[in-house]
């Protein structure tokens, strides 16, 4: 008789909690993917939930039975201080009682300004924005939690994400539609900087090898992620692929700008540094430790925007209707 497959749970179903869900399905897990509504449809393999992770109550019942416990979860950028410190109360809590391990998606937030080094997970802790305090603080937790055995925890580092699904980001929502239609691009900062991107598909794949991998637990990894380019020649590489020169505007300093609006502007000031100095990201550790390799980022370039190519025509046709 086959035994049941483990449940893998997965809080959060933007774009890097639904993709890892279809990573894990490919890889043969049982997967519960977590949000507060459980709307739209689910990928093939997954079965949708709903729960508030933000209680304790909702944390419970979302991963009740899950051997492995992925957080994914995010909240509006003017809510992360005062919310994101309350989910890792309950989600904490509820994987340490179910007994399951807990792998944590997490930022770069906690290293601060770095003066353009290359960050490594030996990378000093040297925030000193609001947010980056609170992810500091709460990764500081997640490691004592599993330093004293309340639970086993591991933290994967992105860098901002691009890709397929992929909206809310400076390499996003406000660069592909605008590179398919001949609209303004938005170009954060310092242009001539290298500048890391983690593709989505990296980062599921890269948390779903942490989670079949408990000897990497006790620590913080860097996801897999290609070598950082400048904004620049990542602008030239979408031109070469659209045929067309982009409309690039330059932002040179926080605020308000097309997506960007006054109340993201407000709080991302804080955070603008990582426009204004290199951002390099060093994911060698963990390509090394489990034999993964980052996608190169001509192709994520393609996939992107063959995605928003397909998600642009699926507005019109609604636009139609």
């Amino acid at each position: 008789m086959t035994a049941t497959p483990a449940l893998h749970t997965v809080l959060g179903a933007g774009p890097a909690g639904t993709a890892l869900a279809r990573e894990l399905v490919t890889r043969g897990h049982r997967v519960r993917l977590v949000d507060r509504k459980a709307a739209g449809p689910a990928a093939e393999g997954v079965a949708r939930f709903a729960a508030d992770v933000s209680t304790a109550a909702g944390a419970r019942s979302a991963v009740e039975g899950a051997a492995v416990v992925y957080h994914c979860v995010n909240v509006g950028y003017h809510l992360q201080v005062e919310v994101m410190p309350r989910i890792q109360e309950a989600v904490v809590d509820a994987v340490a009682s179910a007994g399951g391990r807990l792998v944590v998606l997490d930022t770069l937030y906690p290293y601060g300004e770095t003066h353009g080094a290359v960050m490594t997970e030996r990378t000093p802790w040297n925030a000193t924005s609001r947010k980056g305090l609170m992810r500091a603080e709460l990764d500081a937790r997640y490691l004592a939690a599993h330093a004293e055995g309340r639970l086993r925890v591991v933290l994967g580092r992105s860098a901002d994400f691009v890709g397929p699904g992929v909206l809310n980001s400076t390499l996003g929502g406000a660069v592909f539609p605008a590179a398919l239609t001949g609209g303004e691009v938005p170009a954060l900062g310092d242009i001539d900087l290298p500048h890391s991107y983690t593709y989505i598909g990296d980062v599921a794949t890269g948390l779903a090898t942490l989670g079949e991998h408990p000897e990497g637990d006790g620590r913080v990894w860097h996801l897999p992620t290609a070598p950082a380019l400048t904004t620049r020649r990542i602008l030239s590489m979408i031109e070469e692929r659209v045929g067309r020169p982009l409309d690039v505007t330059v932002v040179p300093e926080p605020r308000p700008f097309g997506p960007f609006d006054e109340v993201f502007m407000a709080e991302y000031a804080e955070m603008f540094y990582q426009h204004t100095e290199e951002q390099t990201v060093d994911s060698s550790a963990i390509e090394e430790a489990f034999g993964l390799t980052p996608t190169p980022l001509a192709e994520t370039l393609d996939a992107t925007l063959a995605w928003y190519g397909e998600f642009l025509a699926a507005h019109a046709r609604r636009g139609d209707r």
